[in-house]
């Protein structure tokens, strides 16, 4: 697997996040991890400071699949915030936490169901919260 990129998160994202780790810190839901590591690798900063192009919690991302050339519109969200049949990704999904402070233009590699890599790109980050001004939400 490739080398992930630099990643960006708001104050207020890691700490509801940490706080969801630690609510969680008895489950043995495969997310968790992955999710804890990507919290560690972050560069944290205030959300006034979030670049607009970066991928934060209740972000609406346009992504890419490199072999197919498809794209995808899905907004990152809170496994409480979840909606069936909607056009979201929980951050305790696999995907969701790679999407993660990501900024537009990044690409990574994410594993198939059933075995093998897809190489996504984020297109266009459509929505999100702090370039509207909201920085509490």
């Amino acid at each position: 697997m490739s080398l992930k990129p630099n990643i960006i998160i708001s104050s207020l994202d890691a700490e509801r996040l940490d706080n969801l780790l630690e609510s969680m810190a008895n489950s043995d839901l495969p997310g968790l991890a992955d999710l804890e590591d990507e919290l560690d690798r972050a560069t944290i900063v205030a959300p006034e400071e979030v670049p607009p192009t970066v991928v934060t919690m209740n972000s609406t991302v346009r992504f890419s699949v490199a072999s197919s050339k498809e794209t995808f519109c899905y907004t990152l969200v809170y496994p409480s915030d979840v909606k069936k049949d909607a056009k979201n990704i929980s951050i305790l999904a696999p995907v969701g936490s790679a999407l993660l402070g990501m900024s537009q233009g990044d690409e990574i590699e994410w594993p198939k169901p059933g075995g093998g890599i897809l190489k996504v790109r984020i297109e266009e980050i459509v929505d999100q919260p702090e370039r509207n001004g909201d920085f509490q939400r």
